[in-house]
């Protein structure tokens, strides 16, 4: 396997503490005849790993080719950075070199582990790679990069040889990029030693836009916008407002389920965080996707001044926010700044009031957003349509007016009309197996 390893040239920067390198450093042990039992714990460390990383992205059959595969997809070259944006360019020289490394990459997915097996006296790589995974709730794993993984590696281990290995991983580049952006469809950032990290969120909520009851004209607009966006035409950063528990933000969330296979990649970050905006722009204006960086909850207090760092980056600074990010924001605030009678102060003797300079301030960021949508919370009529329809689709059968009245003595003790409080009232009503 170190033979084979040293033959990589564009995937050759594997990193020494991959398990891909351990094992072979393992393999040529074995060979040069290692202490067995030190050999045993090494091996078993790097299946551990294998077991785990499976565990966490939903692998089964063969791990050892959906590690493989695994490597293929989140590998960060040249080659692979070219490939997200323009494809494998036919007749490019570069093609050698890659159709080498996969060649490389077909007699790993073939290995025979069985001379090792027999060194050491166990049959761990014949089980990893005939692997029968224990059925998992979907929460408990990452579905996307399964489905990817699983489904690239199937194909990957049909393959003939390198060149239609290349030919498929190639593919695979063009239509989903490659690294953590590709297998993923929204993230949350951390501020690590190494520089900013992107985390995946594995198990993102499924909602879609239809599943919000009402707030038609609202959707609409959100997808017009959206749309336009994923289709390289201008569009507007968007600020969702109104009444809390109405559905701004499951609107959004439910857009990275519509669109995520043209494209359509969420960040989620919080108010403290605004300081390393700059440094997300910088990490993603250069990637073949369609960010939406997503503020929840957004308002500032009056002593605050982080709003002043948003604006610059929104419009204003001197570096230009990149085409292919937008910015959408919820609030129960239409101008998200908390106003006080102080901030107008300007004052003329008939009595008219004028905007005075803090005041104009505080307001400026709210018109950085191009689409302002209102959430407005629905009416009782329209309160009471979405008990009935959240019931049917629940499968709970009441009688009307008696569904009714208790979803009007539940809203009275648990917020008033909204989307959320209906919910809420028919989850509790599936608890008690109603």
């Amino acid at each position: 396997m170190n033979r084979l390893l040293s033959h990589l040239i564009l995937y050759s920067d594997l990193g020494q503490d991959s398990i891909l390198v351990r094992l072979a450093e393992i393999i040529r042990d074995s060979r040069d005849g290692g202490a067995q039992e030190a050999l045993m714990q090494r091996t078993y460390a790097q299946i551990k790993r294998i077991l785990d990383l499976s565990t966490a992205c939903g692998f089964d059959e063969n791990l050892w080719q959906c590690y493989l595969t695994w490597v293929l997809m989140t590998n960060d070259n040249s080659f692979t950075r070219t490939c997200e944006r323009t494809g494998a360019t036919e007749g490019g020289s570069v093609n050698h070199f890659a159709k080498n490394d996969f060649s490389v990459f077909h007699q790993l997915f073939h290995y025979d582990f069985s001379s090792l097996e027999a060194y050491l006296g166990t049959d761990c790589f014949t089980t990893i790679c005939n692997y029968r995974a224990i059925p998992k709730r979907e929460r408990t794993y990452n579905r996307d990069v399964s489905a990817q993984v699983r489904g690239l590696r199937k194909n990957l281990a049909e393959a003939k040889d390198g060149h239609e290995m290349f030919s498929l991983v190639t593919d695979y580049y063009r239509q989903y990029g490659y690294g953590v952006f590709a297998m993923n469809r929204a993230f949350r950032v951390r501020r690590a030693e190494t520089g900013l990290e992107f985390l995946p969120i594995s198990n993102v909520d499924g909602v879609r836009l239809e599943d919000l009851l009402g707030y038609e004209r609202q959707k609409k607009e959100l997808r017009w916008n959206t749309e336009a966006f994923l289709a390289g035409k201008h569009a507007n950063n968007v600020l969702l407002y109104g009444d809390a528990g109405t559905g701004k933000s499951t609107s959004v969330k439910a857009l990275i389920n519509e669109y995520y296979d043209q494209g359509l990649r969420m960040i989620e970050i919080y108010k403290h965080q605004f300081g390393e905006l700059s440094h997300i722009l910088g990490e993603v204006k250069n990637r073949n996707y369609r960010f939406v960086i997503f503020i929840d909850d957004l308002s500032f207090e009056e002593n605050e001044v982080e709003y002043k760092f948003l604006k610059a980056v929104i419009e204003g600074g001197v570096e230009t926010r990149p085409e292919n990010v937008l910015i959408y924001a919820t609030s129960n605030r239409r101008h998200l700044i908390r106003e006080t009678w102080n901030d107008r102060q300007d004052m003329e003797h008939h009595g008219d009031i004028h905007r005075s300079d803090t005041m104009e301030e505080k307001l400026s960021l709210a018109a950085r957003f191009g689409v302002t949508i209102n959430y407005n919370a629905p009416s009782p009529k329209e309160f009471q349509a979405m008990v009935k329809a959240l019931a049917a689709r629940q499968g709970i059968s009441m009688d009307e007016k008696e569904l009714a009245v208790r979803a009007n003595a539940w809203e009275v003790r648990h917020g008033g009309f909204s989307g959320r409080t209906a919910q809420q009232f028919v989850h509790y009503l599936e608890g008690l197996g109603e």
